[in-house]
């Protein structure tokens, strides 16, 4: 691929990032993932995207700051410790065109997540989160968020049906997300020249290498959270998920099948 185009495609992504960070277009955020890997690759897709997600948290954090359901923390966030350390052991095992195909895979099911889950959750009553649901949906949440940083039909499984209010929602994402991504940090960045142990990637998942390019569009980042914001409060995004969840489609498919 041209360099131009992979830095169409690099801004394209930061920008949604930060769009879907603050609330707005929610297939965007997985929707960044397969366009960088037709960019960039699975591998260096995946470390290129973690620190610019980490920096869209911290923006959206500043916008929706208390406006969340802290309680969900608890029952999400021990299994998604443990998806980690998994997600990341499995990442090495996976050779550039697997990865390509498991994080297609993840985009379609998210599609079809997004168009099947108000039928799902339209007769069910309002749940009240607990640990019996909410680990197994935290180890999920951690082994997609480690291979295309896809956990947010995981996590959106577990919110919906408590029938929150669109701005706790929205908040008590950002604040799920945000632990998600900086838990995964750390573990992004050994490898096994740093600790002898097996069970850790042999090569860094964020490196030099990567860092620079998150470097050159972090500044975007926060353009694409503004923007959001603004969407968000003036827009109905109906039409524009449908959009999203097309394009999302179509990478995916692309990623899968790998067409000529």
């Amino acid at each position: 691929m041209h360099d131009p185009l992979r830095m169409a495609i690099g801004v394209l992504a930061a920008l949604f990032i930060g769009v879907s960070k603050a609330g707005f277009g929610g297939g965007l955020g997985m929707l960044t993932t397969p366009l960088c890997v037709l960019a960039f690759g699975g591998r260096d897709a995946i470390g290129i995207l973690l620190p610019l997600l980490c920096a869209g948290d911290l923006f959206s954090l500043y916008h929706y700051w208390g406006q969340w359901e802290r309680k969900n923390l608890k029952y999400l966030l021990p299994g998604v410790v443990v998806g980690v350390v998994v997600g990341v052991q499995l990442v090495g095992r996976f050779s550039a065109r697997e990865l390509n195909f498991v994080i297609g895979v993840l985009a379609v099911v998210f599609v079809l997540f997004q168009w099947c889950k108000e039928a799902v959750f339209r007769a069910e009553g309002r749940f009240d989160p607990n640990h019996a649901i909410g680990i197994p949906c935290g180890v999920l949440s951690g082994v997609t968020s480690t291979f295309a940083h896809g956990a947010g039909p995981v996590v959106s499984m577990f919110l919906i049906p408590q029938q929150l209010s669109k701005v706790a929602y929205v908040g008590t994402t950002v604040l799920i997300f945000t632990w998600i991504n900086w838990i995964k940090l750390p573990f992004f960045c050994l490898d096994r020249s740093w600790f002898d142990w097996s069970w850790m990637p042999e090569q860094s998942i964020i490196n030099r290498h990567t860092l620079l390019i998150s470097a050159t569009y972090l500044p975007v980042v926060p353009l694409g959270v503004w923007i959001g914001v603004w969407l968000n409060r003036r827009f109905s995004e109906k039409r524009f998920l449908q959009f999203v969840l097309a394009a999302t489609l179509l990478a995916g498919l692309q990623l899968i099948f790998n067409f000529r």
